[in-house]
């Protein structure tokens, strides 16, 4: 059956904590994504669509709603207008490796980072100075309350740094078409040597498994009310290092990671409420000693209340 019920989502994403879906779907065409969405609105469910977990924390009471997992896998490449479409439900590695095997640049330079297009989309992935957005040009989106299916560009998005309108909760990615360079054998063969390089530099620095990435968001300029040697300093990750939490805060099973202080990483048998009980701390901390409080970045779901300081 399409809609199934209380389904475990510790399994589901990369923090191997949190509770049960209340209801849970893995659409993978549109009929069944329209499907599950008008039995959301005949239920009156809050929807919330989970890719592969790798930038939430869901609360250790589970989801009282509907989860979909997007499942549509598919990808269609025109050569010759160096466009690439891909199923919400593609991992980006996969995506990238399919560029890279019909001479198609730009992908690759988010290598490493894990995710699906969905996913991926909905938070504009981004590496150095490139953002997702930039290669985006089409997308199949289905409307969460009218089960209306509807081609958007670019524009629709409205993306920014770490935003993009899919974070209004009312909008389903079905697929993405992404514009690429066509390239030659020899430029593909140079990419990939990149990309081997960019994995090879992400896995010495940060976590594998069982984290979000980083936890929060860098500050914005006008949110830091000091300088510091004359400038601003926006990295989130500074202060941390300042406060100490880096490879010594420790909360039941979760710990911040000791390479990056803006890393959270769990152990076996680990709660959300342990990752949260960290967070805290680190917030706690910047805040008594700096004045300003750092917010998440990381997704939290299924929170009745909010968690964290604002």
């Amino acid at each position: 059956m399409l809609i199934q019920k209380n389904v475990s989502l510790k399994d589901k994403n990369w923090f191997k904590t949190g509770g049960e879906a209340r209801f849970y779907a893995e659409p993978t065409n549109l009929d069944e994504v329209v499907t599950a969405v008008t039995f959301a609105q005949s239920e009156r469910l809050v929807t919330f669509i989970l890719g592969e977990g790798a930038n939430i924390l869901i609360s250790d009471e589970g989801f009282d709603g509907l989860v979909l997992r997007p499942k549509n896998d598919k990808i269609k490449i025109d050569r010759e207008q160096g466009l690439i479409t891909a199923g919400a439900g593609v991992a980006v590695p996969v995506l990238i490796e399919m560029a890279l095997e019909h001479n198609l640049l730009g992908l690759e330079e988010f290598s490493g980072i894990p995710g699906t297009v969905g996913g991926s989309v909905f938070i504009n992935i981004h590496y150095c100075e490139f953002l997702l957005s930039h290669f985006l040009v089409s997308a199949t989106v289905v409307n969460l309350k009218t089960g209306k299916v509807k081609e958007v560009g670019n524009d629709w998005f409205g993306f920014g740094y770490n935003q993009s309108t899919l974070q209004n909760e009312q909008w389903y990615l079905f697929d993405a078409t992404f514009q690429l360079k066509k390239a030659t054998d020899v430029e593909v063969a140079y990419a990939r040597g990149r990309r081997h390089e960019i994995i090879r530099h992400r896995n010495r620095r940060y976590p594998l498994e069982r984290t979000c990435g980083s936890f929060f968001r860098n500050f914005l300029p006008e949110e830091l009310p000091f300088t510091i040697a004359g400038k601003k300093v926006p990295f989130v990750a500074y202060y941390l290092e300042k406060v100490g939490v880096k490879g010594e805060l420790a909360i039941g099973g979760a710990m911040v990671y000791h390479l990056h202080a803006n890393m959270l990483v769990t152990k076996e048998g680990a709660t959300s409420a342990d990752v949260i009980a960290v967070a805290r701390t680190m917030q706690e901390r910047v805040r008594d000693q700096f004045g300003i409080i750092p917010e998440a970045e990381c997704q939290l779901i299924g929170f009745s209340q909010y968690p964290l300081l604002r």
